[in-house]
């Protein structure tokens, strides 16, 4: 008598997870436009940073602006990587995971963590432009290893799960 295959609680835990990542993504896109668009005045933004008033105060606005707007640009992003993710972890549910979709899905999402990467090396750059002495700006932006790697990786699994579809069709087509 065979055991029945154990159940995996990961796809629900991971389909319930991705649609809160969606909402929370929207959510900060929202917020993030609402303060580009209201644009606090120069007294506001200085009051909220510590700024004192003097040229470099100018320049770290005009970078902290500029950052955001590279963050409006990360919404429509994560929002295509977490869709893909999505429509994975829903074939996993399925039991179908390895089809030709799922390889295409990783290989958007491979582009497209190679955007953010990317993004994110500007977002540091406009960091470190606008840093001063007297005015310093930390952010959590520039080159990061973990997410090269899962750059690379992600066009590797991409590039594995075509050829496994490939190879799936092919015995499908000898059986």
């Amino acid at each position: 008598m065979s055991t029945p295959a154990p159940s995996f609680a990961a796809p629900p835990v991971a389909y319930g997870v991705l649609r809160i990542l969606i909402v929370l993504n929207w959510v900060m896109g929202a917020a993030i436009l609402a303060l580009l668009v209201v644009m606090p005045h120069k007294q506001w933004i200085m009051a909220a940073f510590k700024l004192t008033s003097s040229p470099d105060a100018d320049q770290v606005i005009m970078g902290l602006r500029a950052v955001a707007v590279l963050g409006l640009v990360a919404i429509p992003l994560n929002y295509i990587a977490l869709k893909r993710m999505l429509a994975i972890v829903l074939t996993v549910r399925a039991g179908d995971p390895f089809v030709a979709a799922n390889a295409q899905r990783l290989h958007d999402i491979a582009w497209v963590l190679l955007a953010l990467q990317l993004l994110s090396l500007v977002i540091g750059a406009i960091g470190k432009a606008v840093s001063s002495p007297a005015h310093p700006v930390h952010l959590d932006a520039g080159f990061s290893i973990s997410g090269w790697l899962a750059v690379i990786l992600t066009f590797v699994l991409a590039r594995v799960f075509a050829e496994g579809t490939h190879m799936r069709e092919d015995l499908e087509g000898i059986v």
